[in-house]
């Protein structure tokens, strides 16, 4: 059998909580902040806890986490 592998990309993307939640950069950040509301850009500071569907896709894209 080969080796199974990380996804190099979900790698540098996400980490994993102590109780195995997925956590992940928030969205919409990048560029543009100019029109984003003030309570926008507060509301995305740090990271955010991906919600069961999302997170069931990426654990199958780390299983060696």
């Amino acid at each position: 059998m080969p080796k199974m592998k990380n996804k190099a990309s979900a790698k540098k993307r996400f980490s994993f909580t102590a109780t195995g939640k997925v956590r992940a950069n928030q969205a919409n950040k990048q560029h543009g902040m100019i029109k984003r509301t003030n309570k926008q850009i507060r509301n995305q500071r740090g990271t955010t806890i991906l919600d069961k569907p999302d997170a069931k896709l990426i654990k199958r894209f780390m299983p060696n986490r």
